[in-house]
């Protein structure tokens, strides 16, 4: 004889997402916050390629280099040599010179848009940023206003070469024929 089994009626089990709703109510607007606080910012470099050396131009040029030292900042320039040299220390720096000297130079050459950062391996990234910054452009108070003039935007960076610091490089100022 066969037996007929009863068929078992299953209740349907309803299925609990209070805890997941809950956590979307917090998340959701978590993300949402965030997302408007996070952006990034994008500088494009000019790295110098492989060969430069070879392609350069007859003509001479200012090619302005910033050398990033622990003590020091070199403003100077690849074929003639050091134009202006300045103190400085890691817990300040004069920046209000140094705009000024950019400044100076850029009145000189106003065709110049490009500028190398040559760094030692000990200098910062909060120093190498605020650098940027401000070789980029710069604010100059006029009469009744102040204005932003852009300086050298074009920027490489590189690694700084040996040290050859001395006192007759040290007094060397920007000439006017240069």
């Amino acid at each position: 004889m066969k037996r007929i089994g009863k068929k078992r009626v299953q209740e349907a089990v309803e299925l609990n997402i209070t805890a997941f709703m809950n956590l979307m109510v917090i998340l959701v607007p978590f993300l949402l916050i965030t997302a408007v606080f996070s952006r990034i910012t994008v500088l494009e470099l000019n790295l110098p390629g492989l060969n430069a050396k070879e392609n350069q131009q007859q003509d001479i040029k200012l090619q302005l280099e910033l050398v990033l030292r622990q003590d020091s900042f070199d403003i100077q320039d690849a074929n003639l040599g050091v134009i202006k040299r300045f103190a400085r220390s890691n817990e300040e720096t004069n920046w209000k010179q140094f705009t000024d000297i950019l400044v100076e130079i850029k009145t000189r050459f106003p065709e110049e848009k490009s500028i190398s950062l040559l760094l030692e391996p000990g200098i910062n990234y909060k120093t190498l940023i605020a650098v940027m910054d401000r070789v980029r452009s710069a604010e100059i108070v006029q009469v009744t206003s102040v204005e932003t003039v852009e300086l050298f935007p074009n920027i490489s960076i590189g690694d700084a070469p040996g040290f050859e610091g001395g006192a007759a490089n040290s007094s060397t100022d920007l000439k006017a024929g240069t």
